[in-house]
């Protein structure tokens, strides 16, 4: 498992697929709000002139010198639900990420974000 303290260490390294493909570039760490523990990735995708963000699990992931590798295709995380670089997340689009990647979606007893970045 990725440690927590590590996290400031990830940004901007590349993140690539199981395959060695690159994806684009780490942009942030989103923590599960009831563990603490990191959940998902925002990484930078596009062109120059045309960067999103778009999130990946960060279940099975491991850290290489210089990428994140996650354990998703490069193709299924593109195609996941993105926002700008200067965007926050909505609260009621948090669902459809876990869906992208067919996860349980579980917001907290009073309607909590299950994500936090951090």
């Amino acid at each position: 498992m990725i440690q927590m303290a590590d996290i400031r260490e990830w940004r901007t390294r590349d993140v690539v697929d199981a395959r060695d493909r690159r994806i684009g570039e780490l942009e942030a760490i989103y923590v599960d709000t009831s563990t603490d523990e990191p959940a998902m990735a925002t990484v930078r995708v596009g062109l120059p002139t045309r960067h999103r963000l778009v999130f990946v699990p960060l279940d099975g992931a491991t850290v290489g010198p210089g990428y994140v590798k996650v354990a998703h295709d490069k193709a299924l995380v593109k195609k996941c639900p993105s926002l700008g670089t200067d965007d926050v997340l909505p609260a009621g689009e948090e669902e459809a990420v876990f869906r992208h990647y067919d996860l349980p979606y579980q917001p907290g007893a009073n309607g909590e974000r299950q994500l936090a970045r951090r």
